[in-house]
């Protein structure tokens, strides 16, 4: 079948359904999907032609089976400016050394004995709020994810004030985000606003992650087991080279951006979704006090924390940091029967397949008993897919679950959330990550246990 007869919503005549999707992308989405069927088609300006895959066995060919007829699409090409080529922009054999450097610092062992810190900061966090405030809790998530990201990284805290190292790495995906969907390519050296707040903020994540380079280099590892140490160290088994100080630049940024932005996105839904559905936040603290009864939790509590791994599971069902994957088409590939040319974009969206209705009863309730028993078995593999898949499935999947896990039994334990402003919708926006849209005021209330 020729891919041209691919249906999809009608778009205008230069910018195709741009503008559509720019204005609600995950309704335009989940819209698409529905009407069209396993595969949709759209275009993003006049010659960026884009299939929306919404068939798990399709989106299976294009992660795992077919990968090497892709390149990562436009959204994370544009990422560099920020990450620079790390594991999450780099392609083929550049991606296949970097990620064999960087496995051990991310083995589940290695990151275990991470628990204690995730536990404290989430502490220190704690002795800022008080009993009937009032709070930013998206914001609050983001300082401890930021905090816990750069102990566990650097065996530090940073010089710098991490709220100017937030504001950094905010204004960075929003500008990753708006030029991702555009069609007209401005260059940075052109000096628009957003230009010159981009490279402001480069500039100082940039400035923050050398100093730290050249001082672990100057000081030598002194026996550090941090991340840091573990990428100085790490040497590759083909030629005995070791990473240079912008490779070594390249992958702390990485793991800097996108391990603190995702897992702070996914505390903040799962406050929002237990917020408004009291039966659940029941369960949580019955299982809290029955496993924990008041201490603080450690790695080892997790696996009889049963609950808080459906809710997390569940949360990333509805709330998927990574809401899109996209890839490019570099040779002409079959996927699903049609053939596909290159320059092509294949778009698989997570969001839109964790609310399918062929796959989930009932798909947009929060109910993390689904998760108890064997519904991953059940399903298809990709119609579950919140950490993405194939060779460049995310490499801190273990990390984010084992952090979410510790910050809500630890937060839950002394706290509950309310909406600061019941009747007021929250709303999910989705930039590079998914997000709760202008934050999340929520009222804290101290909770007493009998």
């Amino acid at each position: 079948m020729n891919i041209t007869t691919i249906p999809g919503p009608k778009g205008l005549p230069i910018t195709g359904n741009l503008l559509a999707f720019r204005r609600d992308p995950l309704q335009f989405l989940r819209e698409a999907s529905k009407e069209h069927g396993d595969v949709a088609h759209f275009r993003f300006g006049p010659s960026r032609h884009v299939y929306l895959i919404s068939n798990p066995d399709m989106i299976k060919e294009i992660l795992v089976t077919k990968q090497s007829h892709f390149r990562k699409a436009k959204g994370l090409q544009v990422a560099r400016a920020v990450v620079g080529d790390g594991i999450l922009t780099s392609e083929g054999k550049k991606h296949m050394r970097q990620r064999r450097l960087m496995q051990p610092a991310f083995h589940r062992d290695r990151i275990a004995t991470y628990g204690d810190s995730m536990v404290q900061q989430a502490r220190q966090l704690m002795e800022e709020w008080q009993d009937g405030t009032v709070r930013d809790v998206h914001e609050d998530m983001m300082k401890v994810t930021l905090a816990i990201i750069t102990e566990t990284m650097f065996g530090k805290g940073l010089k710098e004030g991490t709220d100017r190292i937030a504001h950094a790495i905010d204004v960075g995906l929003k500008y990753v985000s708006t030029k991702a969907s555009s069609i007209i390519d401005i260059p940075l050296n052109v000096p628009t606003a957003s230009n010159r707040q981009f490279l402001e903020s480069a500039e100082l994540l940039d400035k923050t992650i050398y100093a730290i380079i050249d001082e672990r280099r100057k000081e030598g590892d002194q026996g550090k087991t941090d991340l840091l140490a573990m990428l100085l160290a790490a040497r590759d088994e083909d030629d005995g080279e070791g990473m240079t100080d912008e490779q070594v630049r390249d992958e702390v940024m990485t793991i800097f951006v996108a391990g603190h932005e995702t897992t702070a996105n996914t505390m903040s839904w799962i406050w929002y979704l237990l917020a408004t559905h009291p039966q659940a936040e029941q369960k949580l603290w019955a299982e809290l006090d029955e496993v924990l009864a008041g201490r603080l939790p450690t790695v080892a509590d997790i696996p009889r924390l049963k609950y808080v791994s459906m809710i997390i599971n569940e949360t990333l069902r509805l709330y998927p940091a990574a809401w899109t994957l996209n890839r490019e088409v570099t040779e002409p590939v079959e996927i699903g029967g049609r053939t596909y040319n290159p320059g092509d974009t294949l778009m698989m969206s997570q969001y839109v397949m964790h609310r399918d209705d062929r796959y989930y009863e009932n798909p947009d309730e929060f109910k993390p008993e689904r998760f108890d028993g064997d519904l991953l078995k059940q399903i298809p593999t990709y119609a579950y897919f919140p950490f993405g898949g194939g060779p460049r499935v995310c490499i801190g999947n273990n990390f984010a679950l084992m952090e979410a896990a510790l910050l809500l039994a630890t937060f839950a334990q002394e706290y509950r959330f309310r909406l600061a402003d019941p009747g007021k919708p929250v709303e999910a926006e989705p930039l590079v990550t998914l997000r709760p849209k202008n934050g999340l005021m929520m009222k804290l209330e101290a909770r007493s246990r009998s």
